[in-house]
């Protein structure tokens, strides 16, 4: 990419904008969630909700990462907003004539999953194509910040909203801020590296490519399935919060707000460290960030009933270690990866995580019944631990960082951009 001098509005207006609709997508799942917990109470509608928000996007991820290498990344981004917004505009109709039932907002939430499958590979693929090479691992530590930053402001504004306004003018919050965020992608294009046979090969081999990809480099394969088992540990209990709000601590939509917005602070934190010391040895950061958001989940739930204070300030923890942890592994596969490839190794990567959590989810639940959701946060923490720390025995997985693909700089210089 040329250094333009431009690059930083564009970067900044399009990360603006994703940031606005970040906000609304997170006061969304907010609202549903609590609306979930609070009508149910019942650790399996919450495991159904989970399923919904996370395995369409795991199914259709490598379908996705196909079409974010072959087709306009910006177009994929407009289409996936805006259909989540139509969802959105459903779910306010139902819930303004008092038709709302649990199905409804499941199915809303699956296909709004679904077209994450298409919207993020799109993003995380676009980025390395919006800055400089030597800003990537800062725009990357921004793009976490900021990610991290909306939890803040979505957690109080949804309990604000549930509490002030019918749930369906809550929801209608979303559709706003989705249109905010398409405006940008309206405005300014983005360069994009299209593989040299011009996209002319068929589905199945571009996804064989990419899965070759990923499991011909032992460092990737390792790193994946690494990934797989920490996000097997994280998600199902991440998903379960409200719960062990209102049954442990006897909380209500104000301690979880007050719960998820710190932890949104924590995790901009950790953002933030990262683009300050841009790492350049990034596997132990990665290592030691999930060990440590692992280990802290578990204290979240080993705190007494009547110190929620100690609960939030472990939660932190985990928010912090996590981005400190996730945002150099972005920038692992956006360094090594090209990137005529990185949209399908980006959403191999979501497949992973995408099915790793209903997995997660499906082992944990008759666990959370037998003993509780406290047992779930502390088994699941135990386990992430675990997987984390054995990352340290593997001699591929160290090295990724100083591994290239085969496919080298010249190579990559001669693909085409549009």
């Amino acid at each position: 990419m040329k250094d333009d001098g431009g690059w930083r509005v564009r970067f900044y207006t399009i990360l603006g904008g994703q940031a606005l609709s970040l906000i609304g997508s997170a006061l969304t799942q907010f609202v549903l969630i609590w609306w979930i917990t609070d009508t149910t109470g019942s650790i399996t509608a919450l495991t159904a909700a989970g399923m919904a928000a996370l395995l369409p996007q795991a199914v259709l991820g490598p379908l996705g990462g196909i079409f974010a290498d072959r087709y306009s990344r910006r177009l994929l981004m407009i289409t996936a907003d805006g259909v989540s917004a139509l969802c959105m505009l459903v779910l306010i109709a139902l819930f303004l004539t008092d038709r709302i039932e649990l199905w409804h907002a499941l199915v809303m939430m699956a296909i709004r999953s679904a077209m994450q499958g298409f919207q993020e590979p799109a993003m995380v693929a676009s980025t390395p194509m919006l800055v400089p090479g030597g800003f990537l691992v800062r725009a990357v530590g921004l793009e976490q910040s900021v990610h991290s930053l909306t939890l803040v402001a979505a957690a109080p504004l949804g309990a604000l909203a549930i509490a002030v306004m019918p749930l369906g003018w809550a929801l209608a919050i979303d559709v706003v801020t989705a249109v905010l965020g398409i405006a940008p992608l309206l405005l300014f294009r983005i360069p994009q590296a299209f593989a040299p046979d011009g996209g002319k090969a068929g589905l199945w081999w571009e996804f064989r490519e990419g899965v070759e990809v990923v499991w011909g480099t032992p460092g990737l394969r390792q790193l994946f399935l690494l990934l797989g088992g920490v996000v097997l540990a994280f998600m199902p209990v991440f998903t379960l919060v409200p719960l062990l709000v209102k049954e442990h601590f006897g909380g209500d939509t104000v301690q979880l707000a007050l719960m998820e917005s710190l932890s949104g602070i924590g995790m901009g934190a950790g953002g933030l460290l990262v683009v300050v010391l841009a790492p350049r040895r990034r596997m132990p950061w990665i290592l030691c960030g999930f060990a440590v958001s692992c280990g802290a989940m578990a204290l979240t739930a080993l705190a007494p009933r009547g110190l929620f204070g100690v609960a939030v300030a472990w939660w932190v923890v985990s928010g912090l270690a996590f981005v400190v942890a996730d945002a150099p592994l972005t920038t692992v596969l956006q360094t090594i990866v090209p990137n005529h490839l990185l949209g399908r190794v980006m959403s191999l990567m979501n497949t992973v995580m995408g099915l790793a959590a209903p997995v997660g989810l499906g082992l944990l639940t008759p666990l959370g019944e037998l003993f509780g959701v406290r047992g779930m946060f502390i088994v699941a923490g135990m386990f992430g631990v675990a997987i984390s720390v054995s990352g340290f025995l593997s001699r591929p997985l160290m090295a990724l960082d100083r591994h290239r693909l085969e496919t080298d700089q010249e190579c990559q210089a001669n693909l085409p951009i549009k």
